[in-house]
C-alpha cells in the first residue's frame, strides 16, 4: 500500500484529503505544519508528499528544500491557492513533481499522485541499480600496490585528464576505469564501454563514430557511435591496443579536435567526452613495430596507471576470496562456505597467470564441488592447479 504524507495546516482540507486518499487505498499520514512534516519525513519512509505552500512556522518551499536534503528521491506535489501560482512554479524549479490548485480537482489529484509515485519508484530503482553497479566495480584489497592505485585515482578522477590503464588480463583494469568515472565530475553522465578487441576491424569505425543510413551494406538507419553516446560522460576504450591503424587515426582526430564524423557523412559533430583507455599490450613495443601510433599513445597516456598482477599482491587473496564467496553465494543462491586458513595459504602458494579472474573461477568451482568447509585438500583436488 503506497504511503503518503499530507502537510496541510487547514484542518478541513486536511480531513477531506485524508478521507479521499484512504478510500483510494493509500496509507495516509498527516502533519499540521512544515516543522511537523519534516520530523515525519526524517522518521518515516513515504512514497509521495502532498504539501501546502502557505503555512505557519515553515512554508512549503522551505519544507521542500529541507526534505530534498533528507531524501532527494522523495516526490513532492504542492497544493497552492490562486494567489500562490508564482510560488508553485518556483517550487517545481526547486524539485517538486507538480502542483495542484485549491480546491483540488479529484481526478487531477489522483492522477498526479499516481504519476508522482510511479516516477518516485523509477528513481528509487535507478538509485538501487547504480549502487549495485558501483558495488560490482569495488576494488577489493589492502595491499600497498592497491593503496597506491586508490591514491592515484583520488588525485586524477576529479580532472578531465586522459588515463591509460595497463596490466595483464584479468587484473581488474575495468574496475579502475569505473572508479575514475564514479569519482569524477562526470559521474552523473554516461559511462560507455567499448571492447576494441571484440569488434571486427571493418565495423570498429561505425561502432565508435556511428554511421549514416546507406553508408554501407546493412546500414539501414542512422546510428550514433560510442563517442556520441558518451557525450557529457566517459568513454572507456578497453583493449585499445587492438584498434586498427585507420581507427587509431580517427580516434586521434576526435581527441585533438573534440569532434567526430559518422561513417558516410562529412558533417562534424562536437563531443564532450573524457577518454579512458586500457590495454594488456606493451604499447611502446607496438609503436616500435609499427602497429600503434606514437602520437595517439601520447594523447591517451597523459596519466598511466599500472594495475599489478595477482602474483604481485597475494596478500589480498584472503579478502578477494571472502568477497567472491559472498558474491557467488548470492548469484547461485547457495549457502556461503568458509575457507580454512590452510586453504587460503594453498591458494596463495600458486602462480596466477589468469589473475583475479582465474581466482574467482576457482572459488566458484570450490564452492560447487568442495565440502561444507573448503580445505587445502579441496583446493588441491578441485583447483586444477599444481
Amino acid at each position: 500500500m503506497p504511503k503518503i504524507l499530507i502537510i496541510e495546516d487547514e484542518e478541513a482540507i486536511q480531513r477531506v484529503l485524508r478521507n479521499i486518499l484512504t478510500r483510494e487505498k493509500y496509507d495516509v499520514d498527516v502533519a499540521s505544519d512544515g516543522v511537523e512534516g519534516l520530523k515525519k519525513i526524517k522518521s518515516s519512509d513515504y512514497d509521495v508528499v502532498l504539501c501546502d505552500i502557505k503555512m505557519p512556522r515553515k512554508d512549503g518551499l522551505e519544507v521542500l528544500e529541507e526534505a530534498k536534503k533528507i531524501n532527494p528521491q522523495l516526490p513532492f506535489v504542492m497544493i497552492s491557492g490562486h494567489g500562490d501560482l508564482e510560488t508553485a512554479v518556483e517550487s517545481m524549479r526547486k524539485g517538486a513533481y507538480d502542483y495542484i490548485q485549491k480546491p483540488p480537482d479529484l481526478n487531477r489529484l489522483l492522477t498526479t499522485l499516481r504519476n508522482a509515485q510511479t516516477m518516485g519508484n523509477l528513481v528509487k530503482e535507478n538509485v538501487k541499480l547504480k549502487k549495485k553497479v558501483s558495488k560490482k566495480y569495488t576494488m577489493i584489497g589492502e595491499s600497498e600496490a592497491l593503496r597506491s592505485i586508490r591514491e592515484m585515482i583520488d588525485k586524477v578522477a576529479p580532472t578531465d585528464a586522459r588515463v591509460l590503464i595497463t596490466g595483464p588480463n584479468g587484473t581488474g583494469k575495468e574496475l579502475v576505469a569505473h572508479q575514475l568515472h564514479e569519482k569524477s565530475k562526470r559521474a552523473k553522465g554516461p559511462m560507455v564501454e567499448v571492447n576494441c578487441a571484440a569488434i571486427p576491424s571493418e565495423l570498429i569505425e561505425s561502432e565508435l563514430f556511428g554511421h549514416m543510413k546507406g553508408s554501407f551494406t546493412g546500414a539501414h538507419k542512422d546510428k550514433k557511435g560510442k563517442f556520441e553516446q558518451a557525450h557529457g560522460g566517459t568513454l572507456f576504450l578497453d583493449e585499445v591496443g587492438d584498434l586498427s591503424l585507420a581507427a587509431q587515426a580517427k580516434v586521434l582526430r576526435a581527441l585533438q579536435e573534440s569532434k567526430i564524423s559518422r561513417v558516410g557523412s562529412d558533417k562534424d559533430i562536437k563531443v564532450d567526452v573524457r577518454v579512458i583507455a586500457a590495454t594488456n599490450k606493451d604499447l611502446k613495443k607496438e609503436i616500435s613495430e609499427g602497429r600503434f601510433r606514437e602520437d595517439l599513445y601520447h594523447r591517451l597516456a597523459v596519466i598511466e596507471i599500472k594495475v599489478p598482477s595477482l602474483d604481485e599482491r597475494k596478500e589480498d587473496i584472503p579478502l578477494l576470496v571472502e568477497h567472491f564467496v559472498k558474491q557467488i553465494a548470492e548469484e547461485q543462491n547457495m549457502k556461503p562456505k568458509r575457507f580454512t586458513k590452510d586453504a587460503i595459504r594453498k591458494l596463495q602458494s600458486y602462480t596466477w597467470s589468469g589473475n583475479i579472474r582465474e581466482l574467482r573461477n576457482i572459488v566458484e568451482r570450490l564452492m560447487i564441488l568442495g565440502g561444507d568447509e573448503i580445505t587445502a585438500d579441496d583446493v588441491k583436488t578441485f583447483s586444477g592447479k599444481e
